[in-house]
């Protein structure tokens, strides 16, 4: 009897254990209908794209296997090129930006200039001369095109508005 009670014991006491693992090993399906209702089921339907979910996570597998360490690898130097990418896009237009409001700033000064002063000496081949009128105007118009290339994208985003 001792026989007996000792292996029923041992059952009883291993079957608990082996249930888990059991129940982990199952594979649980997940698929939509042409209604698009969303099922989950143990055995996978016929006719229909089922997705494989993992019970203890509740992520879907699928038929994924893990990476190697080279792919993985791969991967990670490949978001790291497309990251520096980006880096290097935001430098350039950074540097862009800083030469239009250093235009712009420019191009206001002299227009400033212009309109302060009623002569406008200038040194050409060495000798000074004064601008003439036509000259000025010629002047103010081209850095008044200067700012509106370099200072129109502020007030260009203000219209908008």
């Amino acid at each position: 009897m001792n026989k007996k009670t000792l292996t029923l014991a041992m059952i009883l006491a291993v079957v608990p254990l082996m249930v888990p693992q059991a129940a982990t090993a199952a594979s649980v399906y997940k698929w939509t209908d042409e209604n698009g209702v969303t099922h989950f089921g143990d055995r996978e339907p016929t006719g229909k794209q089922t997705e494989r979910v993992n019970i203890r996570t509740g992520k879907i597998s699928g038929d994924q296997r893990p990476k190697s360490p080279q792919q993985q690898l791969d991967e990670l130097e490949a978001r790291e090129a497309d990251a520096a990418g980006k880096r290097e896009e935001s430098a350039v237009e950074e540097a862009r930006r800083k030469q239009r409001e250093a235009n712009c700033e420019t191009a206001r000064s002299n227009l400033t200039i212009l309109e302060r002063n009623s002569r406008i000496r200038v040194e050409e081949n060495g000798e000074q001369r004064y601008l003439s009128p036509e000259e000025i105007q010629e002047q103010r118009q081209k850095f008044e095109d200067i700012a509106s290339e370099n200072c129109g994208a502020e007030s260009s985003e203000n219209a908008e508005r």
